[in-house]
């Protein structure tokens, strides 16, 4: 059995929900998490009783205090205090009983992590929440389990208590590390127009990440990218096994479905082809590159719709070209109306552990075109097109292919749709199962 540890709803909580699908799943800890009203009811009698328990045992005297909150303040209230993510972290596939949240603690790391960001000192603050949660899961009675899966940066604490244990450790490391922050940096400092003046190198933050390399009997990585990035880096290559992020969409493919109806091409012909980049809008994902490529194309008929949390100058975005437009982030539903709307997604990255919005815009029947330095996805001509980072006028010309033709998006959305189940959740919690019996002390 398997205790998963994670901070936020990362990938939609694949691994836990993979790993329930397997009947692995023992237990999941995380910061924040929307238990249903009728659980919380529950939570808030056995409290009472001073009896609070699920598979975790008696709850600490923090979390009791936090559930005798729940006699002042509905679940609901909390919730919007929490804001729009907070209401969203949850997952219907897993059953509340599995699940121990620290709430009160939770908004404490966020006012924490906002407050030392505003004075420039965002990696001092993950480092001091990261370690906080750590610690805090570390401390709890957790349900009997042979495996720990927990992800980079927030897991040192969790894995010393473990190999104590005698628990067999894996780590999943988010993101290609120290390489990754390197390179951005890097690109910075030649941009410093795009986002103003990199960051100083935040020794500690990469140092803990080395210390858990260290700890952990197995490190999973989503793509060779990150596996070249880690090995250059000084971790063990033996340790190290590739497993792609999984994508399973809780509508339950509907809306790929939807998709799929379409037939001919999505927009009339006279209408501008509309290349959707959605996620995170800075640096690292070579938004200035995309704007580069943009001006290439503004006597063309396209329309570069930019969707995301805006993280680069607003002097930058004033200077985009005149055909690009940026929306600011939108929630998760609004997503999947973009995706729905558009004709190509474009990521042309820098760097990214996997970027799992390649797998959602593949379900929604959207080609793709990125670059090497992510997961693995797309396949040359079929999916989408792969083009080199840096490069404006290689990522100019993959566009113009779907300009050129524009029956292509329509004639590639059936493979997309195809693709995507080579990611299915099922298929990512057999490959963990494969993946421990490989690297399994005999």
């Amino acid at each position: 059995m398997w205790i998963c540890c994670q901070i936020g709803a990362r990938e939609h909580y694949a691994v836990p929900r993979a790993l329930h699908e397997q009947g692995l799943l023992a237990g999941l800890v995380t910061d924040w998490y929307a238990f249903t009203k009728k659980n919380t009811e529950k939570l808030k009698t056995e409290t009472l009783k001073s009896e609070s328990k699920s598979v975790f045992g008696v709850r600490n005297g923090l979390d009791h205090l936090v559930q005798r909150q729940f006699q002042h303040f509905s679940i609901s209230a909390f919730q919007r205090f929490g804001g729009a993510s907070a209401r969203a972290a949850r997952c219907e596939a897993i059953p509340d009983e599995l699940v121990h949240a620290f709430p009160l603690r939770s908004l404490l790391w966020k006012w924490r992590v906002r407050r030392l960001a505003a004075q420039g000192r965002s990696y001092e603050a993950y480092c001091q929440t990261d370690a906080a949660f750590a610690r805090a899961v570390a401390r709890l009675q957790l349900p009997p389990h042979e495996v720990l899966f927990g992800y980079s940066y927030a897991s040192l604490e969790i894995l010393e208590m473990e190999k104590k244990r005698g628990v067999l450790t894996v780590l999943d490391q988010i993101d290609p590390g120290a390489v990754e922050f390197r390179r951005v940096a890097e690109e910075m400092k030649q941009h410093p127009e795009i986002a103003g003046p990199a960051p100083d190198f935040p020794i500690a933050y990469y140092e803990r990440n080395r210390r858990e390399w260290e700890l952990a009997d197995i490190i999973i990585v989503n793509s060779e990218w990150s596996r070249q990035a880690l090995i250059s880096e000084g971790a063990d290559p033996a340790k190290i096994d590739i497993l792609p992020l999984a994508y399973g969409a809780e509508d339950g493919g509907r809306t790929t479905e939807d998709r799929g109806q379409k037939t001919e091409v999505r927009t009339p012909a006279s209408a501008p082809l509309r290349v959707l980049w959605l996620g995170q809008v800075n640096v690292r994902k070579g938004i200035h590159y995309l704007m580069a490529a943009g001006r290439l194309l503004e006597d063309e008929n396209i329309q570069f719709e930019v969707v995301g949390p805006v993280g680069i100058l607003p002097e930058a975005v004033a200077a985009a070209p005149r055909n690009m437009t940026f929306h600011g982030p939108v929630s998760r539903d609004r997503a999947a109306d973009w995706y729905r709307q558009s004709d190509v997604f474009v990521l042309p990255t820098l760097s990214d552990g996997f970027a799992l919005t390649q797998l959602e815009a593949l379900a929604h029947g959207l080609p793709v075109i990125t670059t090497p330095n992510c997961g693995r996805v797309i396949e040359e001509g079929k999916t989408g097109f792969i083009v080199p980072p840096r490069d404006p006028q290689a990522l100019a010309n993959a566009v113009l292919k779907f300009v050129a033709d524009r029956n292509l998006s329509t004639r590639m959305s059936p493979d997309c749709r195809e693709a995507i189940t080579r990611f299915s959740i099922n298929r990512y919690g057999q490959n963990m199962v494969r993946m421990i019996n490989v690297f399994r002390p005999k």
